[in-house]
């Protein structure tokens, strides 16, 4: 018997369900995709949000690290929200995605501030 782990109930989600899922500004404009979502191996949240952005077919395409905390799902729109629109957006802490990343906790503190959402990193 296949076991289903990608059941979707009342506010919880399977992380599955919510790759793939649209991040929208304000405006109602769709910034990208999440991608993948970073979670706090010793709590279990959710800290971040990896969105694709930009690019063309994944050629110059970019990863932007978004504070879970700054999201706010939109049951009509079926997606995130973030306060931030598109040129914001360009200026925001980033990493290609044909390039090697290596997460440090100044790093994080910089999407944190970017954001300006309380540290995750004290």
């Amino acid at each position: 018997m296949e076991e289903n782990t990608s059941i979707t109930t009342g506010s919880l989600i399977a992380a599955d369900k919510v790759n793939g899922t649209a991040v929208f500004d304000l405006a109602g404009d769709k910034l990208g995709s999440v991608e993948n979502i970073m979670i706090d191996k010793i709590s279990g949240r959710a800290i971040y949000a990896v969105m694709s952005f930009g690019g063309f077919l994944g050629v110059g395409e970019k990863h932007h690290p978004l504070p879970w905390t700054a999201l706010r799902y939109d049951e009509n729109k079926e997606g995130y929200v973030i306060n931030v629109d598109k040129k914001q957006l360009q200026d925001a802490p980033n990493y290609d995605r044909a390039s090697e990343f290596n997460w440090t906790h100044d790093y994080g503190r910089k999407v944190d501030n970017f954001y300006k959402v309380p540290s995750y990193w004290m």
